[in-house]
């Protein structure tokens, strides 16, 4: 299929020449470039296209796309190219495209994660998918985060939007990409990295060539491209008056644009200014949404739904008569949201800052009459660095002479870009980039040690680098079970455990200043000075106290970098989803509110006591709660009159599908085998990593063949049947063993085992243990009680299972060995999945 036919399939449109020339001089020769520099509004998202373009015609390209933005946004482009393409993927040949992607129905779905073999598109902001890159993904369990960082560390292509905006995360991209390539082992199927930027950049942080892709003068001469990049946006400096910034932005706005009916966005760079300009807004009467960064996830979603917030989509209907609208937004509506303003006012921040207000005004350059009022100081405190970075973007605007259209930012001299010159000390001024070490890869990668552990760091300032002058951050969210879940059934039913099983997720979240938070906490602690919060720090690690004590002067530093947990009938959430401690706003639990194609992935109903319900189509129960009666004391032996039970929706990526009937080992291990034997044809046909992974999937629950184990699982029928799973409602008794132990004692007397050369055994020993996320590098004590085996040899095999994986990581790579690890995980789950008949 040729690439314009294809290309128009998947779009509905015809390619730009720069798009034909990325396929056919890169994509279609299985190569990527290092570096894209595209000015906005030439729809970048459409590398997206051109990947599965090249995946269907046979190039070698990953498998997975990995499409990366800078934060967290309402109107998701990533997700709207990813849906358009999944439902025309079957014209040019690709059948089963999955998709997870920031928001809406694909939101953290981990489709991709279900089956190697399968087209993916992911799409997650810095912290989601580098996190996860470095084997700490946030909100991940255990057995999880190896899955993650094998998947999303192999066989991808990483496309980094607005690369020069988050310059940390870029080189860190280049050092895994290097370790891979050139570190002590090299990978299987190395990661690939592309850069998406409006900065164009000669060399890496190393000083090395940098390949990379830009517009020529054919694509200067299409109509299309000649009419988007030379849009009509007309630039007014407008020296700052003696009243605040904030108030002067409204009064321009307002008298300027009232009776425009156009759609007019609004930058500010601070909370307060954003406050003084809808205050403004308000008293004169004039509609106005806002879009700023400590808005919970959940009223950020819906945005979408608003009136004057659509009203700044591209493809918003124009209509006679209508209302101004104004859109207020801070550093959040700059980048990746796909917006196109009619109008914008803002103050003076730095350069690239300043480069993704204009793209937001006449994105297309449909129309000729669009503005731009820059409200600037009249002197600068050049002592500051960011002040002086201010003062000099100012030059540098000026020299645009009235026209802030893309083509007369690129127009500007190229000096001015070389480093150390004018345009370079306009931007925001860099993050101290931290160095990665092979040493640190390893640390990191020990995910079976669970908390703080000496030569590990938190991954977060890798991502995003340190900055001196940037405040520390707290999230917050809000649980019925924080006040639920209290006294002695904390005992029973761990905060950790539970947010495993239900963890939080983006639209259930705030960030804000820890300063800031703090001040409207005491407010909430003034009301509810008693009620017990949870306090989840970097590791997951959960304490609980009082929130009176987090209110205390001494509370501050304690919510640093960490994320507060409410429970949700106190309040502390305004209609515009921020933080406000006077607010008595209540039922301000949303977990259940994550839906996949209008289903939810999570729900939780109260049922009598003893009752035993069918699950909702396609879910299965994962923790039956007492609800103490209100008048019950903490030591009444009475039962509960209600239970709390919780679901979650059986997905292809889940290890734990369980089925109406019980699902009899040997048919799940027969299962397992036949999909790790799909799932492994990326690896050489006849190696021994292709036998292991086979092997290791036909024997990684010899270990539930113990009475023990299967009394804990409710089979009342062995030794006649052994299950691998019980049924959804399973009397569940705690025991410490751990199977997959067992598994690596049991498989050795196989004659298939025997059959295997040696390196192919010592793989598949690793694959076993590891196949819920243990032996990385060790099992504790405690879990390997086994009555088959003398203590001698449970010691031995505790030993080396450590030993077994420091020396497969260095033949294999980090990310080469969890993505092995995570082909046995994988065809766990879809052997899981296959029993429980598939999503119902």
């Amino acid at each position: 299929m040729t690439f314009d036919s294809a290309f128009e399939a998947l779009t509905g449109r015809q390619p730009f020449p720069w798009q034909q020339r990325l396929y056919e001089d890169w994509f279609a020769r299985g190569d990527v470039p290092d570096s894209c520099h595209l000015p906005t509004g030439l729809g970048k998202t459409s590398v997206i296209a051109i990947w599965l373009i090249a995946l269907a015609n046979g190039a070698r390209v990953p498998r997975r796309l990995v499409y990366v933005v800078n934060r967290r946004t309402v109107v998701d482009q990533t997700t709207e190219e990813a849906t358009k393409l999944r439902e025309n993927a079957p014209k040019i040949g690709i059948q089963d495209l999955a998709i997870s992607t920031l928001r809406g129905q694909f939101a953290d779905n981990r489709e991709w994660a279900a089956d190697p073999c399968r087209p993916a598109i992911i799409s997650g902001t810095v912290d989601m998918i580098g996190s996860r890159l470095l084997f700490s993904g946030y909100g991940l369990s255990l057995r999880t985060k190896p899955l993650h960082a094998g998947f999303l560390g192999q066989d991808a292509l990483i496309v980094h939007d607005e690369a020069h905006l988050e310059p940390a995360f870029q080189e860190l991209l280049i050092a895994i990409q290097k370790e891979q390539q050139h570190g002590r082992s090299k990978d299987f199927l190395p990661l690939r990295v592309m850069e998406l930027s409006a900065t164009r950049r000669e060399q890496n942080g190393d000083g090395e060539h940098i390949r990379s892709f830009a517009l020529t003068q054919e694509d200067h001469a299409h109509e299309v491209v000649k009419q988007r990049i030379r849009a009509k946006k007309e630039l007014h400096l407008i020296p700052q008056s003696d009243s605040k910034v904030g108030v002067q932005i409204a009064k321009i706005a307002i008298e300027r644009f009232r009776e425009s009916g156009r759609a007019v966005l609004i930058f500010v760079r601070t909370i307060d200014d954003v406050k003084s300009v809808t205050d403004a807004l308000g008293k004169a009467k004039q509609p106005f949404e806002q879009l700023i960064g400590p808005m919970r996830g959940w009223e950020r979603e819906q945005l979408l739904t608003k009136e004057v917030f659509r009203r700044f989509l591209p493809d918003a209907p124009v209509a006679d008569g209508q209302r101004t609208v104004y859109l207020v937004c801070t550093s959040a509506g700059e980048v990746g949201v796909n917006l196109s303003a009619d109008h914008a006012v803002c103050d003076l921040s730095t350069f690239d800052s300043m480069a993704q207000r204009f793209g937001r005004v006449n994105r297309f350059g449909r129309r000729t009459d669009c503005e731009i009022h820059v409200v600037h100081p009249v002197e600068f405190d050049k002592t500051k660095d960011l002040e002086r970075r201010r003062s000099r973007t100012l030059d540098l605007l000026r020299r645009l002479e009235g026209d802030a259209s893309p083509a007369a930012l690129m127009n500007l001299p190229q000096d001015v870009f070389a480093p150390d010159t004018l345009a370079e000390a306009t931007f925001a001024p860099p993050p101290e980039i931290l160095q990665t070490s092979d040493i640190l890869f390893d640390a990191w990668a020990l995910t079976s040690i669970r908390g703080r552990m000496p030569g590990r760091p938190l991954v977060e300032p890798y991502l995003h680098g340190k900055r001196d002058d940037e405040p520390p951050e707290t999230q917050v969210a809000w649980r019925k079970e924080v006040a639920i879940v209290t006294g002695s059934l904390l005992d029973e039913y761990s905060p950790e455990e539970m947010l495993e099983e239900y963890p939080l997720k983006p639209h259930e979240l705030l960030a804000d200043r820890s300063d800031r938070v703090h001040n409207e906490l005491v407010r909430l602690a003034a009301r509810h000075p008693d009620v017990t919060v949870w306090i989840i720090d970097q590791s997951n690690q959960v304490t609980t106290q009082p929130l009176a004590m987090i209110a205390s002067k001494e509370g501050r530093s304690r919510i640093e970098h960490r994320t507060i947990v409410l429970p949700d009938h106190i309040g502390g959430l305004n209609e515009h989803g921020l933080l406000d401690g006077s607010s008595e706003r209540a039922e301000l639990d949303v977990a259940d509110e994550w839906k996949i194609e209008n289903r939810p992935m999570r729900k939780r109903d109260t049922v009598a006591h003893g009752e035993t319900p069918k699950p909702p189509p396609g879910m299965k129960p994962v923790y039956r709660i007492p609800l103490r009666r209100p008048d019950a004391t903490e030591d009444e032996d009475a039962p509960p009159a209600e239970e709390w039970v919780w679901y979650v929706r059986v997905t292809q990526a889940d290890a734990d599908a369980r089925s109406r009937e019980p699902c009899k080992l040997e048919q799940h291990l027969t299962d397992a085998a036949e999909a790790a034997a799909r799932f492994s044809q990326r690896l050489p046909e006849g190696s021994d990593e292709r036998a292991a992974v086979v092997l290791a999937a036909r024997f990684h629950d010899l270990g539930k063949a113990r009475e023990q184990w299967q009394r804990m699982i409710g089979n009342a029928r062995f030794p006649d049947e052994q299950w691998a799973k019980g049924t959804r409602w399973s009397r569940i008794e705690r025991w410490t063993y751990r199977h997959e132990f067992g598994s690596v004692l049991d498989v050795r007397a196989r004659p298939e085992f025997k059959a295997l050369p040696a390196d192919a055994q010592e793989l598949a020993l690793h694959l076993i243990a590891a196949h819920h996320g243990r032996a990385r590098p060790h099992f504790t004590p405690e879990e390997c009680l086994d009555d088959q085996y003398d203590s001698s040899t449970i010691e031995e095999h505790i030993a080396l299972a450590a030993r077994r994986f420091a020396r497969l990581q260095r033949k294999y790579g980090r990310w080469g060995l969890a993505y092995l690890e995570s082909l046995v995980r994988a065809a766990d789950y879809a052997a899981s999945q296959r029993a429980a008949g598939g999503e119902e």
